[in-house]
């Protein structure tokens, strides 16, 4: 798993530049809607995460016990990866539907 820090790094900075992309938003956001329509984008983007984080988990759990099964140990750490990248995945998405939720209540108070 040579690639693990590159691929846990890459997700740390993609995940970075997601929420500030989404909570960027200019001048005074209860004006106008614009805190509703970030809550929006967070909530959307959270749970496309959550989706594609769950369905990689378990393509990745296929995986590694496919390559377990067979003796195949490098489809079986390719699967164990995939399975890291799902969860993570689904942890950014839980985080961005959580500030999804935040941005909501703050717009109605």
């Amino acid at each position: 798993m040579k690639a693990f820090p590159w691929l846990l790094a890459g997700l740390t900075i993609g995940a970075a530049a997601a929420v500030i992309a989404v909570l960027n938003e200019s001048a005074p956001a209860y004006a106008d809607g614009d805190v509703e329509r970030a809550a929006n984008k967070a909530g959307a983007w959270g749970a496309k995460q959550r989706v594609t984080g769950t369905g990689g988990s378990l393509l990745g759990s296929a995986k590694q016990k496919i390559g377990e099964a067979t003796g195949n140990y490098d489809l079986a750490d390719e699967g164990a990866g995939d399975q890291l990248v799902g969860h993570v995945k689904d942890a950014a998405g839980k985080v961005a539907s959580g500030v999804s939720d935040v941005l909501k209540d703050i717009n109605r108070s």
